[in-house]
């Protein structure tokens, strides 16, 4: 193991994504062996501990000054490693701000800007609510991308907004696609007749892609942030939403996405719907409810509501693309032993952890979870897996002061190179989320992880769902062929990849 050399840029705040690209670069160095480039917050600082990069001058950072810790064979790789490092910072953000328009405050953008209409907030949680309620007071719509913003700051808000026909979308609202422009994590998806609102951000992007391969398409897709659903907050974007996409002439259908919210939630969401006379369909993941019309449907899955929401919009039958053979899918099952039965699931997102959960349960099996159906199998996302166990990967535990997992892979790889040393686990299940936000190629960050643990354990079935449409920036192509390379059993649906993980495990 090489030594530690570290520099501290005082006051030289950074995005994580930003700090990231240039974490990569720098360990690609000659004479580097590992680097860590990061904000001096102390979940970073948690983290260099972690991983054994933590040095005497790090202690000392604070939150808002950047910490460039490099370990090489030698003094002067690392000196030579940490000025490319500086230059990057420097360089780099002076590059990526030379083509735009930079204003003091929302205020003076607006003023020069006067057609804005909507206002993008990416600011420390504690910030987020001044700027949010800035731009509402501007009459502008708002995305919240911020997390950590407490909920009382957030149904005062959207309550302001509701009294003005505004939008909040977010808190912690991930997806987003107004006006054929993607805001946070998207897909480049065809225009078409599907209006959509969801409480859960990779949901609505699996919904929205499957209409896109199904050869339909969206005329908005509005993130409402996880808590709007919630008693304390009263579904207020979502019925806004909702009602929005009603007055919208080009939207035939309105498709609403979200984990289960209470009953009073449930039973509004309908009401609201009765009334836009337009076909509505509810995928509340894990909800049983009956069907109120011919025109108004409960789905039971992500696929499900990308099915009948096809259906209602469009006269041919929804069919999507098949990537996987049957006979490949016996080949997995056959080179188990009898021993192997468990799944081990390593999710971007909350929504298709919960989704597998549910179809899960839907088996009679009980699943352990950071983020559990049933809170006796609760488990925490750093601890040792048991049985059958599902993790969502973009929990607050995994993504404190570093990308999201659609974007860093490093837990994910370690994960699941932990997860195929159980001789009992029999597949490892996971997604891969495409689109603009997310890493340029997810595909060969988990061929390398999974090339590694088949030499762990070459019988382990992997299993995977790819979210993404033909356009995106990656190559839909190009990640399943990668993947189907490396033995991967691959689907376009996180549904069908769950179902093909029970058949193969639960055989």
């Amino acid at each position: 193991m090489g030594k530690k050399f570290t520099i501290v840029l005082r006051n030289e705040y950074r995005d994580s994504v930003f700090l990231m690209r240039i974490n990569d670069l720098v360990e690609k160095t000659e004479g580097v062996t590992r680097a860590a480039v990061m904000m001096g917050t102390e979940a970073n600082k948690d983290l260099m501990k972690e991983a054994g990069l933590y040095t005497e001058e790090a202690r000392e950072a604070g939150p808002n000054d950047l910490i460039i810790v490099v370990e090489a064979e030698d003094e002067k790789s690392a000196q030579r490693a940490l000025e490319y490092a500086k230059s990057l910072v420097y360089k780099t953000e002076k590059e990526e701000r030379k083509e735009e328009q930079n204003y003091m405050s929302i205020r003076s953008a607006v003023s020069f800007e006067p057609d804005i209409d909507l206002v993008l907030v990416s600011t420390p949680g504690e910030y987020a609510y001044r700027e949010a309620m800035r731009a509402l007071l501007l009459n502008k719509h708002v995305m919240v991308f911020s997390s950590n913003v407490p909920i009382e700051k957030e149904k005062s808000l959207k309550t302001y907004a509701k009294s003005k026909n505004l939008l909040v979308m977010g808190p912690d609202a991930g997806t987003a696609i107004i006006g054929s422009v993607g805001l946070g994590f998207f897909n480049v998806v065809k225009e078409g007749p599907v209006g959509v609102v969801g409480a859960a951000g990779t949901g609505i992007q699996v919904v929205t892609s499957l209409l896109d391969l199904a050869g339909s398409g969206i005329t908005a897709a509005i993130g409402t942030g996880s808590n709007d659903v919630k008693e304390a907050i009263g579904g207020i974007t979502l019925k806004t939403g909702i009602n929005m996409l009603a007055s919208h002439s080009r939207t035939k259908v309105i498709t609403v996405i979200s984990k289960p919210p209470s009953e009073k939630i449930v039973k509004e969401t309908v009401e609201v719907l009765s009334k836009i006379g337009k076909p509505g369909v509810m995928n509340f993941i894990g909800y049983k409810g009956k069907d109120i019309s011919d025109n108004l449907k409960f789905a039971d899955t992500l696929e499900d509501a990308a099915r009948i929401s096809y259906s209602f919009a469009n006269s041919d039958s929804f069919k999507l693309p098949d990537w996987t053979s049957e006979n490949e899918v016996n080949k997995a099952e056959e080179k188990l032993t009898s021993d192997q039965v468990y799944i081990r699931g390593l999710f971007s997102g909350g929504t298709i952890c919960y989704e597998t959960q549910y179809l899960m349960s839907k088996e009679g099996i009980k699943t352990y979870s950071n983020a559990p159906l049933d809170k006796d199998y609760e488990i925490g996302g750093f601890e040792p897996s048991k049985k059958d166990t599902v993790l969502d990967m973009g929990a607050e535990e995994f993504v404190r002061g570093v990308p999201h997992p659609m974007i860093d892979f490093r837990f994910r790889k370690e994960r699941l190179l932990k997860e195929v040393e159980d001789k009992e686990v029999a597949v490892i299940l996971f997604d891969i989320v495409l689109g603009y936000g997310a890493n340029m190629n997810p595909a060969a960050e988990m061929v390398d992880a999974i090339k590694k643990a088949r030499k762990i354990n070459e019988r382990v079935a992997f299993v995977a769902s790819v979210i993404g449409t033909e356009k995106d920036p990656q190559g839909l192509n190009s990640q399943v062929e990668q993947l189907k390379s490396a033995g991967v059993l691959v689907y376009p649906s996180s549904t069908r990849a769950t179902q093909v993980a029970l058949r193969i495990a639960k055989r």
